[in-house]
């Protein structure tokens, strides 16, 4: 179990460089671009993810993940008015996050622990986050893809570079590695 750890550390390590990495190529104002009323900006998504990370991680063994003092609903009104705020928000979530993973240890992983009430044991706690901040991120990536258009920078592997990639994979020895490893 402690491979689990040091695993989900390193996905959710990718995944936050993931958004930073598709951010950091939107102008600042497209950060707070909509597709129409019903759609998040990358700056709601932002804002949602950190107060999401923050109620969720904090005290994360000793009080339920739904803070009394999180307001879900304002996450999604836009509150941040600049990519720094943007940024900071970002930042703080992921700092409670990485805290308080770098401290749970194999033996808490079957500990109960509730999300409104609901228990998880630790281990289906990390889980159902890692399904939950990938999906948001996904958003963020859509988003600053879309704005981007011809100038989109891929963070994946390039169109028509599959096989460049695979060389480059397949040319190193078996060994085991984090896919993240190499990036």
């Amino acid at each position: 179990m402690e491979s689990y750890l040091t695993s989900v550390i390193k996905q959710f390590e990718y995944y936050k460089l993931l958004g930073e990495k598709a951010m950091v190529q939107v102008p600042d104002e497209a950060l707070f671009w909509q597709y129409n009323t019903e759609s998040n900006s990358i700056a709601v998504i932002v804002q949602h993810l950190s107060g999401n990370m923050r109620s969720r991680f904090t005290d994360f063994l000793t009080s339920d993940g739904e803070k009394p003092w999180r307001n879900r609903d304002e996450e999604f009104e836009v509150t941040a008015s600049t990519r720094q705020e943007v940024i900071t928000l970002w930042y703080s979530g992921w700092k409670c996050l990485f805290d308080t993973l770098t401290h749970i240890t194999q033996s808490e992983l079957e500990t109960i622990i509730y999300i409104r009430n609901d228990g998880h044991t630790v281990l289906e706690a990390i889980n159902r986050q890692l399904a939950h901040y990938p999906y948001h991120i996904g958003q963020i990536i859509f988003i600053a893809k879309m704005v981007r258009d011809a100038e989109w920078e891929s963070l994946s592997i390039p169109r028509n570079q599959s096989g460049a990639y695979n060389g480059r994979k397949f040319g190193q020895q078996k060994g085991q590695r984090h896919f993240t490893e190499d990036l």
